[in-house]
Protein backbone atom coordinates (compact mmCIF):
# COMPACT_ATOMS: atom_id res chain seq x y z
CA UNK A 1 0.00 0.00 0.00
CA UNK A 2 1.44 3.17 -0.99
CA UNK A 3 1.97 5.67 2.12
CA UNK A 4 0.65 9.31 2.51
CA UNK A 5 2.69 12.00 2.85
CA UNK A 6 2.90 13.57 5.54
CA UNK A 7 1.44 17.19 5.25
CA UNK A 8 0.81 18.43 8.78
CA UNK A 9 3.89 20.68 8.48
CA UNK A 10 5.03 24.26 8.07
CA UNK A 11 6.32 25.70 4.93
CA UNK A 12 9.69 26.64 4.58
CA UNK A 13 9.04 30.19 4.31
CA UNK A 14 8.18 30.11 7.98
CA UNK A 15 11.48 28.96 8.69
CA UNK A 16 12.43 32.22 10.63
CA UNK A 17 14.67 32.95 13.43
CA UNK A 18 12.13 34.20 16.35
CA UNK A 19 11.90 38.01 17.04
CA UNK A 20 14.16 37.76 20.28
CA UNK A 21 12.20 40.85 21.51
CA UNK A 22 8.82 39.62 21.41
CA UNK A 23 10.50 36.65 23.31
CA UNK A 24 12.01 38.76 26.00
CA UNK A 25 8.65 40.71 26.00
CA UNK A 26 6.59 37.32 26.55
CA UNK A 27 9.38 36.59 29.66
CA UNK A 28 8.67 39.56 30.88
CA UNK A 29 5.15 39.54 31.12
CA UNK A 30 5.50 36.22 33.09
CA UNK A 31 8.11 37.78 35.42
CA UNK A 32 5.76 40.75 36.57
CA UNK A 33 2.73 38.06 37.03
CA UNK A 34 4.98 36.47 39.90
CA UNK A 35 7.13 39.40 40.86
CA UNK A 36 5.18 42.94 39.90
CA UNK A 37 8.76 44.37 39.81
CA UNK A 38 9.15 44.59 36.17
CA UNK A 39 11.29 47.58 33.93
CA UNK A 40 10.35 47.35 30.47
CA UNK A 41 13.26 48.35 28.35
CA UNK A 42 13.25 45.94 25.75
CA UNK A 43 10.06 46.86 23.34
CA UNK A 44 10.72 49.85 20.81
CA UNK A 45 7.13 51.31 22.57
CA UNK A 46 6.23 54.47 23.71
CA UNK A 47 4.58 54.43 27.32
CA UNK A 48 1.89 56.99 26.15
CA UNK A 49 -1.54 57.21 24.94
CA UNK A 50 -2.46 58.53 21.34
CA UNK A 51 -2.65 62.48 21.36
CA UNK A 52 -5.98 63.86 22.87
CA UNK A 53 -7.07 64.94 19.43
CA UNK A 54 -6.83 61.88 18.19
CA UNK A 55 -8.37 60.11 21.07
CA UNK A 56 -11.56 62.99 20.47
CA UNK A 57 -11.71 62.57 16.62
CA UNK A 58 -12.23 59.09 17.24
CA UNK A 59 -14.84 59.29 19.46
CA UNK A 60 -17.05 61.63 17.25
CA UNK A 61 -16.51 59.07 14.30
CA UNK A 62 -17.46 55.94 16.28
CA UNK A 63 -20.79 57.70 17.29
CA UNK A 64 -21.73 59.14 13.80
CA UNK A 65 -19.79 57.01 11.27
CA UNK A 66 -20.31 53.41 10.21
CA UNK A 67 -16.09 53.25 9.86
CA UNK A 68 -16.65 50.30 7.17
CA UNK A 69 -14.29 49.10 5.06
CA UNK A 70 -12.13 52.13 2.97
CA UNK A 71 -10.13 52.68 -0.10
CA UNK A 72 -7.03 50.41 -0.28
CA UNK A 73 -5.22 53.32 -0.38
CA UNK A 74 -6.67 54.50 2.41
CA UNK A 75 -8.99 57.73 2.87
CA UNK A 76 -8.43 60.65 0.79
CA UNK A 77 -8.27 63.18 3.63
CA UNK A 78 -5.60 60.95 5.61
CA UNK A 79 -3.54 61.24 2.01
CA UNK A 80 -4.01 64.57 1.28
CA UNK A 81 -3.09 65.26 5.33
CA UNK A 82 0.29 63.46 4.52
CA UNK A 83 1.13 64.91 1.29
CA UNK A 84 0.74 68.08 3.28
CA UNK A 85 3.04 66.86 6.03
CA UNK A 86 5.86 66.70 3.56
CA UNK A 87 5.49 69.39 2.29
CA UNK A 88 5.44 71.60 5.10
CA UNK A 89 8.42 69.67 7.09
CA UNK A 90 10.62 68.82 4.01
CA UNK A 91 9.37 71.50 1.33
CA UNK A 92 8.32 68.00 -0.70
CA UNK A 93 5.41 68.14 -3.37
CA UNK A 94 3.77 64.99 -2.71
CA UNK A 95 0.53 63.97 -4.10
CA UNK A 96 -2.01 62.28 -2.38
CA UNK A 97 -2.43 59.51 -5.42
CA UNK A 98 1.74 59.17 -3.98
CA UNK A 99 0.73 58.06 -0.74
CA UNK A 100 -0.36 54.49 0.18
CA UNK A 101 -1.69 53.72 3.81
CA UNK A 102 -1.04 50.49 5.22
CA UNK A 103 -2.08 48.32 8.19
CA UNK A 104 1.76 49.64 9.69
CA UNK A 105 4.57 50.24 8.34
CA UNK A 106 5.23 46.18 8.91
CA UNK A 107 2.39 45.62 6.22
CA UNK A 108 3.41 48.28 3.78
CA UNK A 109 6.98 46.63 3.68
CA UNK A 110 5.13 43.16 3.19
CA UNK A 111 3.40 44.80 0.00
CA UNK A 112 6.56 46.52 -1.06
CA UNK A 113 8.82 43.56 -1.26
CA UNK A 114 6.01 41.66 -2.72
CA UNK A 115 5.16 44.26 -6.05
CA UNK A 116 8.72 45.34 -6.49
CA UNK A 117 11.08 42.22 -6.45
CA UNK A 118 10.50 38.88 -8.00
CA UNK A 119 11.64 35.24 -5.71
CA UNK A 120 15.43 35.33 -5.60
CA UNK A 121 15.70 39.31 -5.39
CA UNK A 122 18.58 40.46 -3.04
CA UNK A 123 17.63 43.08 -0.95
CA UNK A 124 20.91 44.64 0.81
CA UNK A 125 20.35 45.87 4.53
CA UNK A 126 22.86 47.07 6.88
CA UNK A 127 23.69 44.78 9.97
CA UNK A 128 23.01 45.47 12.71
CA UNK A 129 19.47 46.51 11.65
CA UNK A 130 15.68 45.49 12.36
CA UNK A 131 15.18 41.82 12.55
CA UNK A 132 11.54 41.42 11.36
CA UNK A 133 12.69 43.37 8.01
CA UNK A 134 15.28 40.44 7.55
CA UNK A 135 12.84 37.54 7.81
CA UNK A 136 10.12 39.28 6.18
CA UNK A 137 12.46 39.52 3.43
CA UNK A 138 13.64 35.93 3.57
CA UNK A 139 9.91 34.58 3.74
CA UNK A 140 8.99 36.43 0.70
CA UNK A 141 11.55 34.66 -1.48
CA UNK A 142 14.12 36.63 -1.41
CA UNK A 143 17.81 37.00 -0.07
CA UNK A 144 19.02 39.47 2.19
CA UNK A 145 22.99 41.00 1.60
CA UNK A 146 24.27 42.19 4.93
CA UNK A 147 25.95 45.17 5.18
CA UNK A 148 28.30 45.23 7.82
CA UNK A 149 28.36 48.70 9.32
CA UNK A 150 30.25 49.62 12.37
CA UNK A 151 30.41 53.14 14.35
CA UNK A 152 33.09 54.46 11.53
CA UNK A 153 29.75 55.64 9.49
CA UNK A 154 27.64 56.02 12.43
CA UNK A 155 26.23 52.19 11.68
CA UNK A 156 24.55 53.62 8.19
CA UNK A 157 25.83 52.73 5.23
CA UNK A 158 27.82 54.65 2.28
CA UNK A 159 27.91 54.33 -1.48
CA UNK A 160 31.28 52.81 -0.36
CA UNK A 161 29.51 49.95 1.41
CA UNK A 162 27.24 49.67 -1.66
CA UNK A 163 30.48 49.51 -4.08
CA UNK A 164 32.42 46.93 -2.72
CA UNK A 165 29.20 44.47 -2.91
CA UNK A 166 30.32 41.86 -5.95
CA UNK A 167 27.12 41.88 -7.19
CA UNK A 168 24.67 45.17 -7.64
CA UNK A 169 21.77 44.27 -5.31
CA UNK A 170 18.30 44.61 -6.72
CA UNK A 171 17.21 46.74 -3.25
CA UNK A 172 19.24 48.19 -0.22
CA UNK A 173 16.95 49.37 3.01
CA UNK A 174 18.00 52.33 5.01
CA UNK A 175 16.64 53.14 8.23
CA UNK A 176 17.16 56.93 9.95
CA UNK A 177 17.14 57.26 12.93
CA UNK A 178 17.86 53.36 12.77
CA UNK A 179 17.00 50.86 15.01
CA UNK A 180 18.68 49.69 17.17
CA UNK A 181 21.41 52.41 16.91
CA UNK A 182 19.18 55.33 17.03
CA UNK A 183 21.85 56.85 14.41
CA UNK A 184 20.95 59.54 11.99
CA UNK A 185 22.50 59.75 8.21
CA UNK A 186 23.83 62.50 7.16
CA UNK A 187 21.62 64.23 4.13
CA UNK A 188 24.56 64.42 1.84
CA UNK A 189 25.08 60.88 2.35
CA UNK A 190 21.32 59.70 1.95
CA UNK A 191 22.05 62.19 -0.95
CA UNK A 192 24.74 60.21 -2.71
CA UNK A 193 23.23 56.77 -2.00
CA UNK A 194 19.81 57.50 -3.20
CA UNK A 195 21.62 58.53 -6.37
CA UNK A 196 24.00 56.08 -6.49
CA UNK A 197 20.46 53.70 -6.33
CA UNK A 198 18.70 55.32 -8.84
CA UNK A 199 21.57 55.57 -11.41
CA UNK A 200 21.70 51.71 -11.14
CA UNK A 201 18.34 50.53 -11.11
CA UNK A 202 18.81 49.58 -7.29
CA UNK A 203 15.32 50.20 -5.04
CA UNK A 204 16.15 52.70 -2.32
CA UNK A 205 13.26 51.72 0.98
CA UNK A 206 13.92 54.85 3.45
CA UNK A 207 13.05 53.38 6.61
CA UNK A 208 11.84 57.09 8.02
CA UNK A 209 9.26 55.82 10.86
CA UNK A 210 11.27 57.25 14.01
CA UNK A 211 11.28 60.69 12.13
CA UNK A 212 10.07 63.58 14.60
CA UNK A 213 12.32 61.80 17.41
CA UNK A 214 15.40 63.08 16.89
CA UNK A 215 18.82 65.31 19.57
CA UNK A 216 20.04 68.10 17.79
CA UNK A 217 20.39 66.38 14.33
CA UNK A 218 18.25 66.66 11.29
CA UNK A 219 16.14 64.07 9.90
CA UNK A 220 15.94 63.97 5.74
CA UNK A 221 14.19 62.75 3.52
CA UNK A 222 14.92 59.92 0.70
CA UNK A 223 12.62 61.79 -1.55
CA UNK A 224 14.06 65.04 -1.30
CA UNK A 225 17.08 63.34 -3.61
CA UNK A 226 15.13 60.70 -5.48
CA UNK A 227 11.53 60.01 -6.22
CA UNK A 228 12.70 56.50 -7.35
CA UNK A 229 12.72 55.36 -3.88
CA UNK A 230 10.32 54.02 -1.54
CA UNK A 231 10.00 55.94 1.80
CA UNK A 232 7.98 53.95 4.92
CA UNK A 233 6.29 56.37 7.31
CA UNK A 234 4.44 55.29 10.66
CA UNK A 235 2.07 56.46 13.48
CA UNK A 236 3.73 54.02 15.53
CA UNK A 237 6.60 55.96 17.21
CA UNK A 238 6.39 59.84 17.38
CA UNK A 239 2.69 59.75 17.10
CA UNK A 240 2.40 57.52 19.97
CA UNK A 241 0.27 54.88 18.85
CA UNK A 242 2.21 51.64 18.23
CA UNK A 243 -1.14 49.32 18.75
CA UNK A 244 -2.92 51.02 15.85
CA UNK A 245 -1.64 50.25 13.26
CA UNK A 246 -1.36 52.89 10.98
CA UNK A 247 1.76 52.77 8.26
CA UNK A 248 2.18 54.56 5.05
CA UNK A 249 4.43 54.60 1.96
CA UNK A 250 5.47 56.78 -0.23
CA UNK A 251 5.72 55.34 -4.23
CA UNK A 252 7.03 55.99 -7.25
CA UNK A 253 5.03 55.96 -10.00
CA UNK A 254 5.31 52.06 -11.51
CA UNK A 255 4.48 50.78 -7.98
CA UNK A 256 2.04 52.64 -7.02
CA UNK A 257 -0.90 50.89 -8.82
CA UNK A 258 0.75 47.58 -8.01
CA UNK A 259 1.22 47.77 -4.42
CA UNK A 260 -2.72 49.14 -4.01
CA UNK A 261 -3.95 45.72 -5.91
CA UNK A 262 -2.32 43.56 -3.88
CA UNK A 263 -2.98 45.37 -0.58
CA UNK A 264 -6.31 45.22 -1.43
CA UNK A 265 -6.02 41.27 -1.90
CA UNK A 266 -3.94 40.78 1.34
CA UNK A 267 -5.88 43.26 3.85
CA UNK A 268 -8.39 45.21 2.09
CA UNK A 269 -7.97 48.46 4.29
CA UNK A 270 -5.57 49.93 7.02
CA UNK A 271 -8.44 49.98 10.52
CA UNK A 272 -10.65 52.67 9.58
CA UNK A 273 -10.90 53.85 12.68
CA UNK A 274 -7.00 54.20 12.74
CA UNK A 275 -7.60 55.97 9.43
CA UNK A 276 -9.59 58.66 10.60
CA UNK A 277 -8.06 59.09 13.77
CA UNK A 278 -4.53 59.56 12.64
CA UNK A 279 -5.87 63.41 10.74
CA UNK A 280 -6.17 64.64 13.96
CA UNK A 281 -2.18 63.13 14.80
CA UNK A 282 -0.92 65.90 12.47
CA UNK A 283 -2.98 68.73 14.12
CA UNK A 284 -1.08 71.35 15.58
CA UNK A 285 -2.32 70.69 18.92
CA UNK A 286 -1.49 66.93 18.59
CA UNK A 287 2.37 68.04 18.03
CA UNK A 288 2.58 70.09 21.12
CA UNK A 289 1.75 67.03 22.58
CA UNK A 290 3.86 65.28 21.21
CA UNK A 291 7.10 67.23 21.46
CA UNK A 292 6.78 66.88 25.00
CA UNK A 293 7.06 63.27 25.04
CA UNK A 294 10.44 63.61 22.61
CA UNK A 295 12.04 66.25 25.36
CA UNK A 296 11.17 63.58 28.27
CA UNK A 297 12.90 61.10 25.83
CA UNK A 298 15.78 63.59 25.25
CA UNK A 299 15.86 63.86 29.13
CA UNK A 300 16.60 59.70 29.34
CA UNK A 301 18.96 60.16 26.15
CA UNK A 302 21.14 62.40 28.78
CA UNK A 303 20.70 60.56 32.02
CA UNK A 304 21.61 56.99 29.88
CA UNK A 305 24.70 59.01 28.43
CA UNK A 306 25.81 60.37 31.99
CA UNK A 307 25.00 56.75 33.83
CA UNK A 308 25.60 53.59 31.50
CA UNK A 309 29.33 54.24 32.34
CA UNK A 310 28.54 53.26 35.98
CA UNK A 311 28.03 49.89 34.57
CA UNK A 312 31.34 49.77 32.47
CA UNK A 313 29.59 50.44 29.52
CA UNK A 314 31.09 53.38 27.36
CA UNK A 315 30.68 52.18 24.08
CA UNK A 316 27.40 52.46 22.18
CA UNK A 317 26.00 53.96 18.97
CA UNK A 318 25.37 57.44 19.03
CA UNK A 319 21.94 57.37 20.08
CA UNK A 320 20.77 60.86 17.59
CA UNK A 321 17.07 59.93 17.12
CA UNK A 322 14.05 57.32 18.35
CA UNK A 323 14.77 55.95 21.64
CA UNK A 324 17.16 53.62 22.17
CA UNK A 325 21.07 52.70 22.72
CA UNK A 326 22.47 49.93 21.55
CA UNK A 327 25.43 49.24 24.05
CA UNK A 328 28.88 46.87 23.92
CA UNK A 329 28.78 45.07 26.65
CA UNK A 330 32.00 42.47 25.93
CA UNK A 331 33.46 43.30 29.38
CA UNK A 332 30.33 41.63 31.07
CA UNK A 333 29.46 38.96 28.15
CA UNK A 334 29.83 37.16 24.96
CA UNK A 335 26.36 36.16 25.03
CA UNK A 336 24.08 38.61 25.39
CA UNK A 337 20.61 36.44 25.06
CA UNK A 338 22.07 34.51 28.29
CA UNK A 339 23.42 37.93 30.04
CA UNK A 340 19.50 39.62 29.10
CA UNK A 341 17.87 36.36 30.39
CA UNK A 342 19.92 36.49 33.13
CA UNK A 343 19.18 40.04 34.00
CA UNK A 344 15.71 39.85 34.11
CA UNK A 345 15.94 36.99 36.50
CA UNK A 346 18.15 38.73 38.93
CA UNK A 347 17.00 42.71 38.90
CA UNK A 348 13.48 42.90 36.89
CA UNK A 349 15.12 45.24 33.86
CA UNK A 350 14.13 43.24 30.28
CA UNK A 351 16.22 44.20 27.84
CA UNK A 352 17.01 43.40 24.05
CA UNK A 353 19.62 41.07 23.14
CA UNK A 354 22.03 42.31 20.11
CA UNK A 355 21.94 38.65 18.78
CA UNK A 356 18.35 39.96 17.40
CA UNK A 357 19.77 42.46 15.59
CA UNK A 358 23.20 41.37 14.35
CA UNK A 359 23.38 37.29 14.36
CA UNK A 360 26.90 37.88 13.58
CA UNK A 361 28.41 40.41 16.56
CA UNK A 362 25.53 40.64 18.17
CA UNK A 363 26.43 38.29 20.99
CA UNK A 364 28.31 41.54 22.40
CA UNK A 365 25.62 44.05 22.40
CA UNK A 366 22.19 44.59 23.71
CA UNK A 367 19.89 47.08 23.57
CA UNK A 368 17.84 49.59 25.89
CA UNK A 369 15.11 51.64 24.93
CA UNK A 370 14.56 54.77 26.97
CA UNK A 371 10.92 56.09 25.79
CA UNK A 372 9.51 55.22 29.41
CA UNK A 373 9.37 57.19 32.57
CA UNK A 374 12.65 58.90 33.38
CA UNK A 375 12.60 57.75 37.23
CA UNK A 376 12.16 54.02 35.84
CA UNK A 377 14.77 54.29 33.78
CA UNK A 378 17.33 56.02 36.15
CA UNK A 379 15.72 52.87 38.61
CA UNK A 380 16.84 50.42 36.20
CA UNK A 381 20.46 51.33 35.92
CA UNK A 382 20.64 51.40 39.97
CA UNK A 383 19.21 47.70 39.69
CA UNK A 384 21.48 46.54 37.09
CA UNK A 385 24.57 48.25 38.97
CA UNK A 386 24.10 46.67 41.94
CA UNK A 387 23.45 43.20 40.40
CA UNK A 388 26.99 43.77 38.58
Amino acid sequence: MKSTPDRRRASSRSDVPPFQVMEVFKQATRRQATHGDLILLCVGQPGTPAPRPVIEAVHAAVESQTLGYTDPAGILPLRETIAQHYATAYGIEVHPDEVLVSNGSSGGFSSVILAAFEPGARIAMPRPGYPANRSTIQALGCEVVDLECDASTRFQPTVAHLEALPALPDGLILASPANPTGTIIDADELGAVAQWCEERGVLLLSDEIYHGISYGRRCASAWEFSRESVVMGSMSKYYSMTGWRLGWSLLPRHLQRPVELLQANLSICAPAVSQVGSVAGFTPEAAAELDGHVARYARNRDLLLRRLPELGITSFAPPDGAFYAYCDISHLTNDSLQWCAQMLERTGVALAPGVDFDPVHGHRFMRLSFCGATQEIDEAIDRLAAAL
